[in-house]
């Protein structure tokens, strides 16, 4: 099994750089247009998790606002295993494609499921 959507896109925050917690939070946010969104809560778990698995490192603390901001940066072990899981998903990524483009009769139904499914959808 692969890494959850919100561990992948706040591994995926880091890629460019240290940052505090509540910037990676907003740029997971960002990053998955909207489907990785953490409450405070959830978002400081994680990141304790992710420190703990050696993922990713606390390298300083700061004082913005009379509030303590601890910035985080990704460990070599974090950068292997974010670039190992864009692998293993581009990998699938590629069988779907592959099929898709092979029977044009998967295409039309993954379409017209698509459409169903965007129907039922609340807007954005």
């Amino acid at each position: 099994m692969g890494m959850r959507e919100p561990t992948y896109f706040l591994l995926a925050g880091l890629l460019d750089g240290p940052r505090h917690g509540y910037a990676i939070a907003q740029l997971a946010r960002e990053l998955s247009d909207g489907r990785v969104g953490l409450s405070a809560g959830t978002l400081y778990g994680a990141l304790e998790r992710l420190s703990d698995q050696g993922l990713i490192a606390p390298v300083e603390e700061l004082r913005v606002g009379g509030r303590r901001r601890r910035v985080y940066a990704l460990t070599d072990q974090g950068r292997v295993e974010l670039v190992g899981e864009a692998e293993r998903l581009r990998q699938a990524a590629d069988v779907v494609t592959a099929r898709l483009h092979a029977n044009p009769e998967i295409d039309r139904v993954a379409a017209e499921v698509a459409r169903r499914t965007e129907e039922r959808l609340p807007s954005r």
